[in-house]
């Protein structure tokens, strides 16, 4: 089984302000971790086309960053989320890298494809910018996948410390797409609460303060990993996001690489057994170098 890894190195060229937790020095880290896993093949990162684009955002809204970024400053689109001369091109590379992900998973079974990405997609909402994430590359990859390869069960796990309210909003309703999201709460951005009002292809699990690798593996053993078998995807997506690292400096969570070692691999069994071994990851959240290294190492590893 080989992994292939989708990356540019233009994904380095968002800038955040200085001091920024998403800064370009994780794409190095990711990168570092993937040096050390033999058995995978680096491949450069294409950009998404509008097409894709609009499979998931509002034209508006994309017309909207296009001329925002046209003026060639730096703009906060939010506390958190800002948008440099760069930064569109970055980001358009990370969601054309999911969607590249895809193609590579279902055209060979034998292999899983992994966006080593940023900016990270999955707090961006159809019209909103959010949370660092300016384009929703896994909700995107997701909607390829059904629009360009006819899939009919694509399931999307999000083991991010942060809930993935973009790709939520984006795909409710959509039942051909199962979204799982495990995630820290309280915590940004404040959605998420598997008792609130929710659509059916939703499914929201919570972890408190200060869990680590026993309460992360028994929430998913016993909540979410049956679902995902129950549903038999076609096609696995991993929204990647290590910062429930217990090094990370924006969460509380205490998990270990070897948690990432882990899931990845129970995913990777569960693509086996209902999706001929399609499993595609795109890389999210992680914002301590040194954990985000040896956690894409850990994760890298169980897929292949």
């Amino acid at each position: 089984m080989s992994l292939i890894v989708l990356s540019h190195d233009h994904c380095a060229l968002h800038q955040p302000p200085k001091g920024h937790p998403e800064r370009p020095q994780r794409l190095e880290a990711a990168l570092r971790g993937i040096e050390q896993i033999e058995n995978h093949i680096r491949q450069q990162a294409e950009a998404v086309s509008r097409e894709q684009l609009l499979l998931a955002h509002g034209p508006n809204y994309l017309a909207n960053l296009d001329n925002l970024a046209a003026s060639g400053s730096q703009i906060a689109l939010d506390a958190d989320t800002h948008l440099g001369p760069h930064s569109l091109e970055a980001a358009s590379l990370a969601a054309g890298a999911a969607c590249q992900a895809v193609d590579r998973t279902v055209k060979d079974e034998d292999t899983r494809a992994f966006a080593v990405v940023r900016p990270p997609g999955h707090h961006a909402e159809s019209a909103r910018a959010m949370g660092f994430c300016l384009y929703n590359s896994i909700a995107i990859a997701a909607l390829h996948a059904l629009d360009a390869h006819g899939l009919q069960r694509v399931a999307i796990c999000d083991f991010d410390v942060h809930h993935g309210n973009g790709t939520e909003a984006i795909l409710a309703g959509e039942n051909r797409i199962l979204f799982l999201s495990s995630h820290q709460a309280p915590l940004y951005p404040g959605t998420g609460n598997p008792e609130a009002p929710h659509a059916s292809n939703i499914r929201n699990a919570t972890l408190p303060a200060g869990s680590g690798s026993n309460e992360f593996r028994e929430l998913w053993l016993e909540r979410l990993l049956p679902e995902v078998d129950r549903f038999r995807p076609q096609l696995i997506l991993i929204s990647a996001g290590f910062d429930g690292h217990w090094r990370d400096p924006l969460a509380q969570l205490q998990l270990k690489d070897e948690d990432y070692y882990w899931i990845g691999e129970q995913l990777a069994d569960l693509a086996r057994q209902h999706a001929g071994g399609r499993l595609a990851a795109s890389l999210e959240g992680g914002y301590d170098l040194k954990a985000l290294e040896e956690s894409v190492l850990a994760f890298g590893e169980a897929l292949v």
